[in-house]
């Protein structure tokens, strides 16, 4: 597998991926963008329809990635696809990441009760914007609440010590 490209080495640390081995973190690296590709499509199916039910059934699921280091939609690739890939397990990820699962479980909650108490232009907004966010980084690695996350915590490796100045993007 080839190099990561240099930004996307930047976003992916951004993100919590950091003390990983490169050549892991290059052959993982497009399905990490997985989990992120299917809450996306969920939550745009479930705004497109106005569906709180639809939005609330994803938002214990983005909870768990909060919770744990393993997205649980991270394990469709862990034991399916990548036996045909022929690659390892995707890394563990870091607290950037996970705050952003929370956020977005919180985003999931608040549009759908914007539906179900009967205010579908800011549900549709917010779900909108929901789907915006999650469109950049299951797409090009561009992950906006692990942005703010970084911007309110600094730079930590996955063990809470500071990073070194050469680990930190800058």
């Amino acid at each position: 597998m080839s190099d990561l490209a240099p930004k996307t080495q930047k976003r992916l640390e951004i993100q919590g991926f950091v003390n990983i081995d490169e050549k892991v973190l290059a052959s993982t690296a497009p399905w990490l963008r997985l989990a992120f590709g299917i809450c996306t499509a969920l939550a745009a199916i479930g705004t497109l329809l106005g569906s709180p039910a639809i939005l609330l059934a994803l938002a214990p699921i983005a909870l768990l990635g909060a919770i744990f280091p393993v997205h649980p939609f991270d394990l469709i690739y862990n034991f399916g696809i990548r036996i045909f890939t022929g690659t390892g397990e995707l890394p563990r990820r870091g607290n950037p990441n996970r705050f952003a699962c929370g956020l977005g479980s919180v985003w999931l909650v608040s549009t759908a009760l914007l539906f179900l108490v009967g205010k579908p232009v800011a549900g549709y907004i917010l779900g909108g914007t929901l789907v915006g966010v999650g469109l950049l980084v299951s797409t090009v690695d561009i992950c906006i609440p692990s942005m703010i996350y970084r911007a309110f915590f600094g730079w930590r490796d996955r063990d809470g010590a500071a990073a070194s100045k050469q680990d930190s993007p800058t």
